[in-house]
């Protein structure tokens, strides 16, 4: 099964299954930070859509940070996996410690991509939701709901790795999901790549700011 080179890459990949999407007025492309940015770049370039970002933080278990027992998004939104909350034996100040951290980074990020610039228009647009792969699910599901607020009229998933079991958890809850590679055996998202070097604030704010101006300087007048 193939490897991506980089985040680009795969971004260009998953743009090519993302076609019926291209030159539509409504399509905003949507990305999850850091990571989600350099793929959803390649993709509003591909599709000729403005780009802009949703910013969700991993709810990390205590003593266990990759582990995601949770996730809070944008608008105040909190996701919780009460499996790995109850089994863990997770107290609920333990998750409001966790919670206030978050919320903390959660701020900092928007000031640091967004600045000034308002949040886009999403009500009865359709909305590409793209991250560099999904693992747990647990930042994509609190996604997907802080979305769901803002009554999109259609909600694509668009990633170019997850394993089959975690985009069929999905599937009731967006109107579709687009994923380049399924593996049975998916270990992790970093595996699927051949540079899988985290993303910078600079290179958000870069890619941002790129796009921006992309997609200004080709839309009609």
């Amino acid at each position: 099964m193939i490897r991506f080179l980089d985040r680009h890459d795969a971004g260009r990949r998953l743009a090519a299954k993302l076609g019926t999407y291209a030159d539509q007025p409504e399509t905003l492309v949507l990305a999850l930070p850091r990571g989600g940015v350099p793929v959803a770049y390649e993709v509003a370039l591909a599709l000729h859509a403005p780009l802009d970002v949703l910013i969700v933080r991993k709810l990390g278990a205590p003593g266990q940070k990759e582990l995601a027992m949770g996730a809070i998004a944008s608008g105040g939104v909190r996701v919780l996996n009460e499996e790995i909350v109850r089994d863990l034996q997770v107290s609920r100040a333990a998750i409001e410690a966790v919670v206030q951290e978050e919320e903390q980074e959660l701020a900092r990020r928007e000031r640091q991509y967004r600045g000034s610039r308002p949040q886009p228009e999403m009500r009865d647009r359709t909305i590409l939701l793209v991250d560099d792969g999904i693992a747990t699910g647990a930042t994509m599901h609190a996604a997907v709901t802080a979305l769901r607020g803002h009554a999109p009229r259609r909600l694509v998933i668009a990633v170019p790795t997850a394993a089959p079991e975690t985009c069929d958890s999905f599937r009731t809850e967006v109107d579709e999901i687009v994923c380049v590679i399924k593996p049975e055996l998916f270990f992790a998202v970093g595996y699927w790549y051949q540079d899988f070097f985290p993303t910078t604030d600079d290179e958000v704010r870069h890619l941002l700011d790129r796009a921006a101006h992309r997609y200004a300087s080709s839309a009609p007048v």
